[in-house]
């Protein structure tokens, strides 16, 4: 005791600062501890509400394979719009020439041009480029769009050479890759039924898309015509099956999902009059308004309740790249706010709805670093909570390790839940032509960032398929990722529909 009394005030002073920092983070410890074991209930909750066992997935795929057959019974009988493609004819390999894809799905769109040399020599030459379409344009008239479109199209053919060629006397044809909803009449025309993804473009509701892109094309003197129209997720299917003939149906899970699938005509009840040459067509299930049987949460509802389709698009907004991690926002907001999961950081930042995406969750499941640096990184920088970080104390890590295990919560059900998706439709399918799908190899066409880049997810989707078809089923199944196959499956699409046929 002499020594500290005798000891000079400058070093009193830093003995008594660093007894004080100490107390300081063990009362910082025993807080932030406490706050986790607070929040443990909420999480415990979470995954109950979330839990996806063998029975939950079996109930979803039923439900889907009943929801499809209504919606082939008639119009409106489902959820599920099932709408009729109209691509009767899937590319064979045979197909020969120079042909267009142009996609307009956002505010970008993207042309194509590929070669094709047949059987022996498929796809010869490809090449693209991508337009951003200016924001007055998503605001202005359907010719002033429309007449920007058809100018990127002149200009990227008026670049063609080299490998690309197309006979003399010809059109050249287009397949038209359209992700807007519309009315499908043909192969070659569709009614938009409305704008969305922030286009509010006027006069073009209620008219026919492709006269709208053809008289575009005419005006500008471009010589070329649309052959096909085409969703993307049935552009996916065609691309894909260009290069295996046993894909039977293509799926995308990025920002929004989709699936389609190959489908027997004699198996709609709805369609009258209509007659395929090959007895088959691909059928768009719009499945992102599929909601039966799903595990909802109170978070779920409460981010449907704010959205600007309340009600609407429900399985879309449980397994989708766009909302997952507007869900996990929600959570940790609960968690900060009820049990003061992050200790006094609270941030304004977590309050802002989609502040959080899903691949800040990929980004922290990914995380293997031995104190969950990135995820400080990305609570620090992206939702603005400051933890701990300088003295990595344990309840820091506490917090940390709960955040992985909400994303992980919530990646997992979506991943289960779209699995028993695909195992519905399958089922249907199967159902109709016994052998067809499970006594034989059959592809699934898989597309879409959340896929392709989030390991996780894809693993759940996988395993939920496998448990619910069973080992010896899922050996004949494979689920195959095809990237970016809806562009080339539509310039595909335009050559399966030439109107010179296939007399190369």
């Amino acid at each position: 005791m002499g020594a500290i009394t005798g000891a000079s005030p400058a070093v009193g002073s830093f003995l008594i600062h660093r007894s004080n920092r100490r107390r300081t983070m063990r009362a910082r410890m025993a807080v932030q501890s406490s706050n986790a074991i607070s929040v443990a209930p909420i999480l415990t909750g979470l995954k109950n509400d979330c839990a996806t066992p063998l029975p939950v997935l079996r109930h979803v795929a039923d439900e889907m394979t009943a929801d499809m057959r209504a919606g082939l019974a008639i119009d409106g009988g489902s959820e599920l719009k099932m709408i009729l493609s109209y691509v009767d004819s899937l590319p064979s390999g045979n197909e020969k020439g120079l042909f267009y894809a142009l996609d307009l799905g956002g505010t970008n769109f993207r042309v194509l041009r590929v070669q094709l040399g047949g059987k022996d020599e498929r796809v010869i030459a490809t090449e693209f480029e991508q337009v951003s379409i200016p924001q007055e344009l998503m605001f202005g008239t359907s010719e002033e769009l429309f007449d920007f479109i058809a100018n990127g199209l002149a200009k990227f053919a008026e670049k063609e050479g080299g490998k690309f060629h197309i006979p003399q006397g010809r059109k050249r044809e287009i397949g038209f890759t359209f992700s807007f909803p519309v009315k499908q009449i043909s192969i070659d025309s569709g009614i938009l039924i409305k704008w969305t993804k922030g286009f509010a473009v006027s006069g073009t509701a209620g008219k026919d898309v492709v006269a709208c892109l053809n008289e575009a094309m005419e005006r500008r003197g471009l010589d070329m015509r649309v052959s096909a129209l085409v969703n993307d997720t049935v552009g996916t299917l065609a691309g894909a099956r260009y290069w295996d003939d046993d894909v039977m149906v293509a799926v995308i899970l990025g920002t929004g999902t989709n699936a389609c699938y190959v489908e027997r005509m004699d198996a709609i009840p709805k369609l009258q009059g209509h007659v395929s040459p090959s007895a088959r067509t691909i059928i768009n299930t719009e499945w992102g308004a599929f909601s039966k049987g799903l595990p909802l949460t109170k978070f779920d509802k409460d981010m449907d309740a704010a959205s600007i389709n309340p009600g609407e698009q429900i399985f879309e907004k449980t397994i989708s790249g766009m909302y997952l991690g507007e869900i996990v926002r929600r959570v940790l907001y609960k968690m900060a706010e009820a049990g003061a999961l992050f200790g006094d950081s609270n941030s304004d930042k977590l309050s802002k709805p989609f502040v959080l995406g899903t691949p800040d969750l990929c980004a922290m499941q990914q995380d293997n670093s031995e104190n969950l640096e990135v995820v400080g990184s990305i609570l620090s920088d992206v939702v603005g909570v400051k933890l701990y970080c300088h003295c990595m104390v344990k309840s820091d890590l506490t917090a940390r390790k709960m955040v992985v295990d909400v994303c992980d919560t919530i990646v997992k059900r979506g991943g289960r839940l779209a699995g028993a998706g695909i195992v519905g439709i399958l089922h249907k399918m199967e159902e109709d032509s016994r052998g067809l799908i499970f006594g034989k190899r059959t592809v699934v066409a898989m597309d879409g960032g959340l896929y392709e880049h989030y390991p996780q997810y894809r693993s759940y989707l996988c395993d939920a398929v496998t448990e619910l078809l069973g080992v010896e089923k899922s050996k004949n199944l494979v689920i195959e990722h095809t990237k970016d196959g809806s562009g080339i499956g539509a310039a595909l699409l335009a050559a399966t529909n030439s109107k010179y046929g296939h007399d190369f």
